[in-house]
């Protein structure tokens, strides 16, 4: 009688990965592994259960197969287990809860592969995310709501304790690709801001700088759009009927920045830093800040848009 060849749950690992992510790249980084290695994985597993798995499509797009979306659901199933018995018997080093604020654009285009990646590194410790706008989000640190945030730069006083610089950029005028709201007299606006029924005044750094700047230039501006958010902020913009101020490092599809010469003047940078709270739960809070840090040091992530 012949005996089975066991399934080695890095493989399946492995596939599991690259068939969510849908990119060998991106799962070789949750893993710790060059794309190469991941690789060779699938292409074991693909051997051992004598089926192709995963094909790429137009683009080099990544997808399972017929037969891989039948193992997907089983491999999940098998890793769930395998992850609950491994945790039951090997108490991690690092455990429990912590509470990360971030304003909204950071959670939407940082947080996933951010967050991905600490579930590998530290699969006992939960992260609660709390989503305000970078002005709200200080004040729940000073009052020990939250262990750690990534806020806009404007946000937090000179004189906090250990804030670390993670990101630097400019501002950008942000249109639509396939309209000419930018062109109109007076110009129309959507800024961000948290009293949406003031008249010319806002509480938004980035939304003030742009003002001043078209103050400063004497060109004409109507502010026809206010929102909480950034997301908010940007669908007036998609839809051809206003401009917005944001980081033109990445956009939705859609949207450009504004080139200097297309009429509107010049923004000042922004940044994005990392504060801690007074009184943190350690040594949760201190894993996830490192995580964090070095992501944003090695440029690891998608070319990302910075909110208040």
């Amino acid at each position: 009688m012949t005996v089975p060849a066991g399934l080695d749950p890095d493989l399946l690992r492995a596939f599991v990965l690259i068939a969510e992510e849908g990119s060998f790249t991106r799962a070789a980084r949750l893993v710790g592994r060059t794309q190469s290695a991941v690789s060779m994985q699938v292409q074991r597993l693909e051997a051992l259960l004598g089926q192709t798995l995963i094909e790429r499509g137009r683009g080099g797009a990544v997808r399972p197969t017929v037969h891989g979306q039948r193992l997907l659901g089983e491999a999940r199933e098998l890793l769930a287990l395998h992850d609950r018995i491994w945790r039951g018997f090997r108490a991690p080093t690092v455990q429990g809860t912590v509470r990360l604020g971030t304003p909204d654009d950071y959670a939407l285009r940082y947080l996933p592969q951010i967050l991905a990646r600490f579930a590998v590194a530290h699969p006992a410790v939960d992260v609660e995310v709390l989503c305000l706008p970078s002005e709200d989000l200080v004040p729940r640190l000073e009052a020990g709501d939250l262990d750690l945030s990534l806020v806009s730069e404007y946000a937090a006083s000179a004189h906090w304790p250990a804030a670390v610089p993670l990101l630097r950029g400019p501002l950008a005028w942000i249109t639509s690709e396939t309209h000419g709201a930018h062109r109109r007299d007076p110009l129309p606006l959507a800024l961000d801001s948290t009293r949406p029924h003031a008249s010319r005044t806002t509480d938004c750094a980035w939304s003030r700088s742009a003002l001043a700047a078209l103050d400063k230039a004497g060109l004409r501006y109507r502010v026809a759009y206010r929102s909480a958010t950034q997301t908010g902020t940007l669908a007036p913009v998609l839809a051809g009927l206003a401009v917005a101020v944001g980081p033109a490092s990445w956009l939705p599809p859609g949207l450009r920045a504004l080139m200097p010469g297309e009429g509107l003047p010049p923004l000042p940078d922004f940044g994005i830093l990392l504060l801690k709270g007074r009184q943190p739960q350690q040594p949760v809070t201190d894993a996830l800040a490192d995580h964090i840090a070095a992501a944003f040091a090695a440029r690891d992530l998608p070319r990302g848009v910075a909110a208040e």
